[in-house]
């Protein structure tokens, strides 16, 4: 034991002196603490690009919901006071939808997502608390509550032959609700805790019908439902109102071409027409709305700047001649290589940290300030965000390292790097890119390292066309990640191998 300290410390200080050899080298060639710098300086300028460019003053306002998320709240709403503890209680018995199929022509359709049913909340104005149970297109009855909240209950769709009757009851803040097909058996679907009703809130139907998918894009739909027989106990009489919650613009509202929300019949019979969803805003549901990922674009370009730097570290000393040197003095040619990718990491984690953690709140503060709504996320996915923005650079960088050792040809690593990282990101960012060629390329090449930046969150209950393009990505952030760091770590091992069998 005592008889291999001394050969295991001289393992540990030789590493230790190529290590600081390799420092040495890298900080006294000026061109790669520039081409450091210029990552960390593309950062911000996008950043700065993006938060001025985005000048949306006068747009109308996103509606924020209790947990102070951006949502859709838009729907119309037949309504009246309930005071205090109460119930109410509808018949739903048919629910249909209409989608555009060219100017001013309508055709019947499906839209999951439809909804038609009850729903108690705070007041009309958009954001403000609410509990809802409904029916739906393609989804059964749901319980709904919070914008993000989605509980199921009985499956089915309704008929005129087969309708579904809906309750909520109040009991101050608690609201339950229950579905049944006869009236006499009752199904609980769900009890929900809603914060901030008040002493009055209002009580009523609604129909919503939020956008049908066509293709790669979105259709604003119309639907209609029969509703009969609606009660309302508890609470002093109120008169019913129809009430279009959100814009009153049509095209804002989310209404098609020549339609518009609206209520006919009278006493228990009413049919009422509506657009619109009440549901967490997706990427397709804001386009005006910004996320921490288009405030960090500049990775893109910051990637090219570091991709160059870790390609020419090592692809340098093979023009120059001074690898030969390099690998006289160090026998163990694979320590060099190691103590150059760890050197290279470092150096490039520190540089994108620090320009992923200014740009970040600079842009978003420059953006806020021009009117763009943000996709709030919390500190600790901020932090996520920059961390794992400067360990993609990082580790992009030493990927460009292991294929120079490879190819020992700058020009041609570079080349191969940019195309197996920043091609994948291109392809995936366009609009008409197939959703599933889209996720493909998230999935498997160094490209899926980009999942680090996402902020978004996919919901079952909302419709959209959840692709890279539009911020969402197949694997979660770190294991987006995990595909990069693999690729880097088989290029090392190659690197080393090539690095022991060919002569310098």
């Amino acid at each position: 034991m005592t008889s291999q300290r001394p050969g295991q410390r001289a393992g540990r200080d030789g590493f230790l002196r190529v290590l600081h050899a390799e420092w040495t080298k890298f900080r006294t060639v000026r061109s790669r603490l520039i081409g450091m710098a210029v990552a960390t300086l593309l950062l911000l300028l996008f950043a700065v690009l993006t938060g001025v460019s985005s000048d949306q003053k006068g747009s109308p306002p996103v509606p924020i919901g209790p947990g102070g998320e951006p949502v859709t709240d838009s729907f119309y709403f037949v309504h009246r006071p309930l005071s205090g503890n109460g119930s109410i209680t509808v018949s739903v018995s048919a629910l249909k939808s209409s989608i555009p199929e060219g100017p001013g022509d309508l055709r019947a359709g499906t839209v999951p997502w439809a909804k038609a049913g009850l729903v108690i909340k705070q007041s009309t104005r958009q954001g403000s608390p609410y509990a809802a149970i409904m029916v739906t297109g393609g989804h059964g009855v749901r319980m709904q509550d919070a914008y993000v909240n989605d509980t199921a209950g009985p499956p089915g769709q309704v008929s005129a032959g087969s309708p579904r009757l809906l309750r909520l009851d109040r009991s101050d803040d608690m609201v339950t609700g229950y579905a049944s097909t006869d009236g006499a058996h009752w199904t609980k679907v769900g009890t929900v805790r809603v914060s901030g009703l008040g002493p009055t809130a209002q009580a009523g139907v609604f129909v919503a019908s939020p956008p049908a998918l066509e293709g790669m894009g979105t259709a604003g739909s119309v639907s209609t439902a029969v509703f009969e027989d609606l009660r309302i106990q508890g609470g002093r009489a109120g008169r019913w109102t129809g009430d279009q919650v959100g814009p009153r613009s049509p095209t804002f509202a989310g209404y098609p071409d020549g339609t518009s929300g609206s209520v006919t019949g009278s006493g228990g019979g009413l049919t009422v027409t509506g657009a619109g969803d009440i549901a967490p805003a997706v990427r397709e549901t804001l386009p005006t709305g910004g996320t921490l990922r288009e405030i960090l674009t500049g990775t893109f370009a910051a990637l090219v700047a570091v991709i160059v730097v870790g390609a020419l570290f090592i692809t340098a000393e093979y023009r120059t001649g001074m690898i030969r040197l390099t690998l006289a003095a160090t026998p163990t040619r694979s320590r060099v290589l190691v103590a150059k990718a760890a050197v290279l990491w470092v150096v490039t984690f520190a540089a994108g940290l620090v320009g992923a953690v200014v740009a970040a709140p600079l842009g978003e503060r420059l953006a806020r300030n021009n009117g763009v709504p943000l996709f709030p996320v919390s500190s600790l996915t901020e932090l996520r965000v920059a961390c794992g923005t400067a360990a993609l650079l990082a580790t992009a960088a030493v990927l460009a390292l292991c294929v120079g050792a490879i190819v020992r040809h700058g020009a041609g690593a570079v080349t191969t790097v940019i195309v197996a990282i920043v091609l994948p990101y291109i392809l995936t960012a366009l609009p008409f890119m197939p959703a599933s060629a889209a996720n493909w390329l998230a999935r498997v090449t160094p490209g899926a390292a980009f999942a680090v930046q996402q902020t978004l969150v996919e919901y079952h209950q909302v419709a959209s066309h959840y692709t890279p393009y539009n911020g969402y990505y197949p694997l979660a952030p770190w294991a987006g990640f995990a595909v990069l760091a693999a690729y880097a770590v088989v290029s090392l091992a190659a690197a080393a191998v090539l690095l022991n069998r060919r002569d310098a």
